[in-house]
């Protein structure tokens, strides 16, 4: 029960279908597991919706609701669901990102239509969640952030949108905590690598026409630790030990779970 007593509100927290797990479903259903109330936010709400489902079934408490990132209006909304539901936001868990499902392409290739898509998605979605999440916890004098970037922002990697989106997303991070710790509001990020979740493996098998099975083995075969891609739960699992109080001298980190991806370099 390391988030006993906390409310958490989770920025993604409906998945992509698949039969695996996503990490902001994994995330919200952890965070409830281990205490906190939760807010499960999707522009999917009927996703949002199962993903409750998961937690009430196991007893858990949470409540839902749809916000597209890129509306601040439903950005400033679902943050005030969660205050008139919970009282407060204790954890606020930016989750949403897009790539190849958002037109994501090489430089010489991306269009700008696209382009901004996924910059607005993956970084102006978290800059909005934290404007109206922020004065809440700075008048509570206490608050985690933790924002899903990617290893994709340290790594090579080919398309130009998400590298650079979410390579910002480790400055946002960075400039939150250096501004808010003052206030006692800590923020870290988490760089995930090669992941097997619906949204990471989906997108991959339309653009290519190769089968799931055929992905999923291509991306095991690049992960350096046991040649088998991490889960949801590996992110999940990284996110309850930064938001809890063990992680309280921790802030500003950038945190990779991607089984050794990014030390491979050189």
């Amino acid at each position: 029960m390391r988030l006993e007593g906390k409310v958490a509100m989770v920025v993604g927290a409906g998945q992509t279908p698949g039969e695996t797990l996503g990490n902001g479903r994994a995330t919200a259903i952890l965070f409830a597991r281990e205490g906190a109330q939760v807010l499960c936010v999707d522009r999917d709400l009927a996703s949002a919706e199962e993903t409750a489902q998961l937690i009430t079934d196991a007893g858990g408490t949470a409540r839902v609701a749809r916000a597209d990132v890129t509306d601040e209006e439903a950005v400033r909304a679902a943050v005030n669901t969660c205050v008139d539901a919970f009282g407060r936001i204790d954890i606020l868990h930016n989750n949403v990102g897009i790539s190849l499902a958002g037109g994501d392409a090489e430089i010489t290739e991306i269009d700008v239509e696209s382009f901004d898509r996924v910059i607005a998605v993956n970084l102006r979605g978290m800059v909005l969640a934290c404007k109206h999440t922020l004065p809440l916890m700075r008048e509570q004098r206490r608050g985690v952030i933790l924002n899903i970037s990617s290893v994709a922002a340290v790594v090579k990697f080919p398309y130009v949108g998400y590298k650079t989106s979410k390579a910002a997303v480790v400055a946002l991070t960075q400039q939150i905590a250096a501004n808010e710790a003052k206030r006692g509001i800590r923020a870290n990020a988490i760089l995930p690598g090669l992941m097997n979740t619906p949204m990471a493996i989906a997108p991959r098998v339309a653009a290519t026409g190769k089968s799931w099975d055929q992905v999923v083995a291509e991306r095991d075969a690049n992960v350096p630790l046991g040649r088998k891609m991490g889960t949801a739960w590996d992110v999940a699992n990284a996110a309850l030990f930064l938001a809890s109080d063990e992680a309280g001298f921790i802030t500003g980190a950038a945190l990779p779970v991607d089984g050794g991806s990014s030390v491979k370099v050189g």
